[in-house]
């Protein structure tokens, strides 16, 4: 008995001292990496272990790694995502360039410049814009230090799982390209199922759950209750892909996220809020918060689809309490109905009603009635879940150069008859499977939508604006079933414009089409209610003339200095 105590003695003591070594050596070692943390510079290294990736940084006092994650290669660019850890400042446009690598070689044999370089600090990724690689070329990210690094899991844009996010019901939405799902339709769900993993070629390792609905861009997939408690704890969390059941597995650059609330608050702090997808609408955006927000919007979801105009510039120069605006970057290409379901899920939280508009595209009341009056009424009946509002499309109304007042003062030309509509939603009362064609929402059972009259409220879209303007809609349609306008396909639907065919080749008569009706009404309320008397401007000109002000200021600082 003695001598067993006296083991037991002995064992404890050695616990001790092991326990004391290893803290004392944590403690030594984060306090070398604090007092050495200036002396340190950035490493890229690849998370896929190639004969590629043997290029790394000369300097080997390297305080953290930031990695190269995936690579999506779209129709004319390549998108570069990297991981950074969140204490670092992440990488600029200035610090980074595109290499070019051809077959298996570790040598580079070209470099351009990126074409820009975004992110999200609450998800500490960054997004590198390359042009897009020669055929049989890989492209990676090429630090200004002379590191350099081989692409490793690249991904085509046609056929891949690239978003996803846990609902309130912890099941995992699934947003998916290349399946040729029919709009506005549900699909098969028992064809597909769901499978979460790292690598989905290693199969024996991958875990699998049920398909719960499946539909155009989406699907609803039963999230496995042992990751419920491990999601988003780091920054290369487990990925998840749909399997086409007797086909193969997408690829996956998608890890499910928790969105920005998990449960239904007691109380909705924005009646009304406005969701849109852009590409280069930077010059446009303080004329529509400005004027929404007169109407009684406080909140703005904005999904940028790849701009390059300094978007965020602007957003930060009017975001305010009246203007609470969050940019969440979107690059995937004509993906406007997924795009707008994944923000109804963000906005469910947060707002009781959601507009599903452009930014060409603006409100007006012509009895005078407030916007939110306008949504109280028709929330009296508890069974409707969407307001359907018809929309006015105007023309360049004469003018041959963009309205130095804004659209809506500048262009008061319109055709006569309503084209589409737009909608306002409830997200609360949304079909569990996101279906949504040009901007509105199939709803659960129960719920119907309201078709309001034009007398109450409509929208007036400036969609022929001055030529400048108009040509950049040649670019790409964002949306998943409308054809590109380059293309011979669908030439006389509405979304194009009559009679323009597929070339951005401007006519002679284009300053006076499409006008068949004068309607002055939204500029005379403009001019009315929102002109400072002093300076005759409006408030967007203001703040025009205010950022042009900052501008000088900080140029001549820098001159200075």
């Amino acid at each position: 008995m003695r001598d067993r105590r006296k083991r037991d003695v002995v064992s404890w003591s050695a616990l001790f001292w092991c326990t004391f070594f290893v803290v004392l050596s944590c403690v030594l070692f984060t306090s070398f990496r604090i007092f050495s943390a200036d002396t340190f510079h950035p490493e890229v290294v690849h998370t896929r272990r190639t004969p590629l990736n043997k290029a790394v940084f000369d300097d080997f006092s390297v305080h953290f790694r930031s990695s190269v994650q995936e690579t999506v290669t779209f129709p004319d660019q390549a998108l570069v995502f990297l991981n950074h850890p969140p204490t670092v400042r992440p990488f600029a446009k200035k610090d980074i360039d595109c290499v070019y690598f051809a077959g298996n070689s570790s040598e580079p044999l070209r470099w351009r410049p990126a074409i820009d370089v975004d992110g999200e600090d609450r998800l500490h990724k960054q997004m590198v814009r390359c042009p897009l690689p020669p055929r049989g070329f890989t492209v990676s990210i090429r630090v200004r230090s002379n590191a350099q690094l081989q692409g490793g899991h690249s991904h085509r844009w046609d056929y891949l799982v690239y978003e996803a996010l846990i609902d309130r019901d912890n099941t995992t939405v699934v947003f998916v390209k290349g399946l040729g799902l029919r709009a506005e339709r549900t699909s098969n769900a028992s064809k597909f199922e769901c499978v979460y993993g790292w690598d989905f070629r290693k199969v024996k390792f991958l875990l699998r759950s049920e398909v719960m609905s499946i539909a155009q861009e989406i699907a609803r997939c039963r999230t496995p209750l042992s990751l419920l408690s491990n999601l988003n704890r780091t920054h290369d969390s487990i990925k998840v892909s749909i399997r086409v059941k007797g086909g193969g597995t997408l690829n996956s650059i998608a890890r499910p996220l928790l969105p920005s609330g998990s449960t239904t608050p007691h109380r909705k702090p924005h009646e009304m809020c406005i969701c849109t997808m852009l590409r280069n609408q930077a010059q446009f955006l303080k004329e529509w918060i400005i004027y929404h927000a007169h109407l009684g919007v406080r909140r703005w979801f904005i999904y940028d689809n790849n701009s390059d105009d300094d978007i965020e510039d602007v957003i930060a120069s009017i975001f305010s309490v009246k203007h609470n605006i969050s940019r969440h970057i979107w690059p995937w290409i004509k993906t406007q109905e997924a795009g707008f379901a994944h923000c109804a899920l963000r906005a469910r939280d947060s707002c009781k009603w959601v507009g599903f508009i452009d930014v060409d595209e603006f409100f007006y009341l012509p009895n005078g009635l407030p916007l939110l009056d306008v949504l109280r009424n028709q929330a009296k009946n508890a069974s409707v879940g969407e307001i359907r509002v018809s929309c006015h499309s105007f023309g360049p109304s004469g003018l041959t150069r963009m309205p130095p007042q804004g659209v809506m003062v500048g262009y008061t030309c319109r055709k006569a008859s309503a084209e589409r509509h737009k909608s306002i939603v409830n997200p609360e009362v949304l079909n569990s499977t996101l279906i949504n064609v040009v901007h509105h929402f199939h709803l659960r059972d129960g719920f119907h939508y309201m078709n309001l009259e034009r007398s109450e409220m409509v929208i007036n879209h400036y969609k022929y604006q001055v030529w400048e303007v108009f040509k950049e809609k040649f670019h790409r349609r964002v949306a998943t079933y409308v054809a590109d306008w380059q293309e011979e396909q669908n030439v006389g639907s509405k979304d194009r414009a009559p009679g323009l065919g597929t070339k951005a080749v401007k006519p002679e008569d284009w300053s006076s089409r499409f006008c068949e009706i004068n309607d002055t009404g939204l500029r005379d309320l403009v001019l009315q209610n929102l002109t400072n008397q002093r300076t005759h401007l409006l408030p967007w000109q203001e703040e025009h003339r205010r950022g042009r002000r900052r501008s000088r200021k900080k140029g001549k600082h820098k001159g200075f200095l």
